[in-house]
């Protein structure tokens, strides 16, 4: 190796030997990644989307500026898509993460090549490689860290996570620019099944390359490319299985060791999953008890609503998931309570063009959100005072919570005790 690619310490390229590396493994493990990444970003978009965030009081990122020329308003139907776009998100990440680590071990000396800049087309490359892998590497860990509750951020998770997603997928794309021919050569110049049928003894180095990327003085082998790319996939198996379950719902919940919170559901018809308890948001049953009265906002003077005078109204039976922004969802739910359009019109609001749910709970995000006119309309929406022909729990919501088809789960209100309906 001569001076001016040389650095101090354990990167030197000398130290990489290993005879498995070269242009081949890493485009495969980057075609890897370049089909998988698209799809955690433009679910994470939609995720994004589905909290509406054009809505007062639900934008957790208000200074978006161009970077919300997606939004849409976020439909109901089909009811499961949240769960289906968002499980896809936080598992489809988690998977991938081998493959990651796969890839940076495949160039990990060219990531610490010295001198940086040698030259201004590389100093564009070296900027463009230092922001994808820095980008990378922060949101697959503060995703990682989301989705197990430990909130360790030094701002708003939401906030950190969406500009990381538009660095990174901005830096993706010019690394595809400058890399993507690069990345063909390889790939045609060996057949997968080849690979796949060469064991460890007759695994030989790749040719010589202009990226360095092949070891001047490689080493015995100790795996084949078969095993690496094995060991990569078992990996990402090994995640999937441990994961899929919190997404599936069902018995497979059980299956879900890496899924947040323990697999103690209760069991009866409140026997599943609750993302934050009552102990843990203040709500106690002194909160939720006789006391406890709804307040009903729009067209004129306020409307005030016992739990009696609820379940005196019309009752309707919605069978829906919920699904959080964690990655966990349960199976379809029986929810029976109020629509929310007979709440609207109660209000003196039978077109409203948005509503504001607040709480019991005090303060921050969690404590209210706003649904907008085709969430209040839809006749699955409800109020719900009981699931699955038992009241709800408290952890559950009682005395009432909102639960609307294809809704984040933060935005189906527990413990509800106002709501505002806006026509405009």
């Amino acid at each position: 190796m001569t001076g001016q690619h040389a650095l101090p310490g354990p990167f030197r390229r000398e130290n990489w030997r290993s005879p498995v590396r070269g242009p081949w493994l890493t485009a495969v493990l980057s075609l890897v990644l370049l089909v998988g990444l698209p799809i955690v970003f433009v679910t994470g978009l939609l995720s994004y989307a589905a909290y509406n965030p054009d809505l007062p009081g639900n934008d957790m990122t208000p200074g978006k500026g161009l970077f919300g020329f997606y939004l849409f308003d976020w439909p109901t139907e089909p009811y499961w898509l949240y769960r289906v776009t968002q499980g896809t998100h936080v598992i489809l990440g988690l998977v991938l993460i081998p493959v990651l680590l796969g890839k940076l071990w495949s160039v990990i000396h060219k990531l610490f090549e010295w001198p940086p800049v040698r030259s201004p087309a590389q100093f564009i490359e070296r900027i463009s490689i230092a922001l994808l892998v820095g980008s990378a590497v922060f949101e697959f860990v503060t995703g990682l860290l989301n989705i197990q509750y430990w909130y360790v951020f030094p701002a708003s998770f939401y906030t950190m996570h969406f500009y990381g997603a538009w660095v990174f997928i901005a830096a993706l794309a010019v690394h595809i620019g400058l890399k993507i021919r690069v990345m063909v050569a390889p790939l045609r110049s060996r057949r997968l099944r080849d690979e796949l049928r060469t064991d460890t003894a007759h695994t030989a180095p790749e040719s010589p390359d202009p990226d360095e990327l092949v070891s001047a003085d490689p080493a015995r082998p100790t795996i084949s490319r078969r095993g690496a790319l094995g060991l990569v996939g078992a990996g990402s198996l090994a995640v999937l299985l441990l994961t899929a379950g919190q997404s599936i719902g069902g018995a497979l919940r059980s299956t879900a060791l890496l899924a947040p919170r323990g697999q103690d559901l209760g069991s009866g018809p409140n026997g599943f999953q609750v993302n934050k308890t009552a102990e843990y948001r203040g709500i106690s049953e002194s909160d939720t008890g006789s006391s406890w009265r709804l307040t009903l906002r729009g067209g004129g003077s306020p409307t005030t609503l016992t739990r009696d005078d609820l379940l005196a109204m019309t009752q309707h039976t919605s069978h829906l998931p919920i699904a959080c922004v964690e990655g966990w969802s349960t199976t379809n739910q029986a929810w029976v309570g109020v629509r929310l359009r007979d709440l609207a019109e109660l209000a003196g609001v039978p077109e409203p063009a948005y509503v504001r749910v607040e709480s019991l709970q005090q303060g921050g995000s969690f404590g209210a959100a706003s649904l907008r006119r085709n969430q209040i309309l839809d006749p699955d929406s409800l109020l719900a005072l009981g699931v699955n022909g038992a009241d709800l729990s408290l952890d559950h919501g009682y005395p009432a919570r909102v639960i609307v088809p294809n809704n984040p789960g933060v935005h189906n209100t527990k413990w509800v005790s106002r709501m505002t309906f806006h026509v405009s």
